[in-house]
């Protein structure tokens, strides 16, 4: 039975040339449409079993980032459908679901409030959380004092010590250092192994022919390629070629 479930999936956004614009059509000043149609999914459909690792390659702004979105819920689709079946992770842009002025501490908490674990069960996880962030005392400082890598430090440790069925990853691993990196990933691989669903948004080719199982190739909204990692990024590097070429 599929965790994920995609169908005909797009995503439309009105793009304004001035904020009065939008302001004006809001109102109902005036019958001219002020605004221009900008479809960032269009008719995306695929589905992923229990235990799968997917990897979304594809250039900026081919819809990678919002596809993710959508999957963690806190975006709606214009149209189609997507089930999402299971506890969800999700490390998307940086500091997503953090309050700034919270301490670390505290933010560990909300977020394990936010997956549905009670105060009791995150104690007993917080050591973990902790000792994989390594951030030290900064853990009881407000997150905003933290720079990009310990922010990302302590969020890929809550998701994934708070034992998801899906974990969503987007370009997070960016952020760390090389050993932090290599930390991720052992820890990726694990949950993988114990028969989580990953899915991953990167521009590190590598990575996902190595990790991934399965990858979807993303261009202008629409699902290019669906399949084995190897041959969707050679496809994707073919694109790229003909793009610089031309």
């Amino acid at each position: 039975m599929a965790v994920i479930k995609v169908q005909h999936l797009s995503k439309k956004y009105r793009i304004y040339d001035r904020p009065w614009d939008k302001l004006r059509e809001l109102l109902g000043f005036g019958s001219a449409k002020t605004h221009r149609e900008f479809w960032a999914l269009d008719d995306i459909s695929f589905g992923l079993e229990p235990g799968q690792t997917l990897g979304i390659i594809g250039q900026n702004g081919s819809g990678k980032s919002t596809l993710l979105q959508i999957l963690a819920g806190i975006m709606a689709q214009s149209r189609g459908d997507c089930f999402v079946a299971g506890k969800v992770a999700a490390l998307l842009e940086l500091g997503s679901g953090f309050n700034q002025e919270f301490t670390g501490r505290e933010n560990v908490f909300m977020n394990g409030a936010i997956l549905g674990m009670d105060t009791q069960e995150m104690e007993k996880r917080f050591d973990h959380i902790a000792a994989f962030a390594e951030i030290g005392s900064f853990m009881d400082q407000p997150v905003k004092t933290y720079s990009s890598g310990m922010f990302m430090r302590l969020a890929f440790a809550v998701a994934v010590n708070v034992d998801p069925d899906i974990l969503l990853v987007d370009e997070a691993l960016a952020v760390g250092d090389l050993i932090f990196q290599h930390r991720c990933m052992h820890r990726m691989n694990q949950l993988r192994d114990s028969g989580k669903t990953i899915v991953l948004v990167t521009h590190d080719l590598d990575a996902v022919t190595k990790f991934c199982d399965r990858a979807i190739l993303l261009d202008g909204g629409r699902l290019l390629e669906d399949g084995k990692p190897d041959m969707v990024v050679q496809k994707y590097r073919a694109l790229i070629f003909e793009r610089e070429r031309q």
